[in-house]
């Protein structure tokens, strides 16, 4: 059995998109990893807060978590990649999580 990494994503989704548009990009972010052979554990919505600094002229930001593991890198790759060059995702951190 090949030896799965656990991952903590936290990415800031900008505060002026409406419903649809935050559910679409968590929904095709989600997608990216899964897609990837990335499980997701968990993804949610953490809280609206507001930033130390502003970030391209935002104050707040929503705040997304998403717990996963992977035997492989992939999908984390796909998704640091994707979300670098996402307008919608303010700032984003990968972690990954030791045993």
């Amino acid at each position: 059995m090949s030896q799965t990494t656990k991952y903590e994503i936290l990415y800031i989704i900008r505060p002026d998109l409406n419903e649809d548009e935050k559910n679409e990009l968590v929904e095709r972010f989600d997608g990216i990893l899964t897609a990837n052979g990335t499980t997701i554990v968990e993804s949610k919505d953490w809280a609206k807060r507001r930033l130390a600094y502003e970030i391209n002229d935002y104050k707040e930001g929503i705040y997304h978590l998403i717990t996963a593991e992977a035997s492989d890198a992939t999908g984390i790759n796909e998704f640091d990649r994707l979300a670098a060059i996402n307008r919608g995702i303010l700032r984003f951190m990968i972690t990954k999580v030791e045993a």
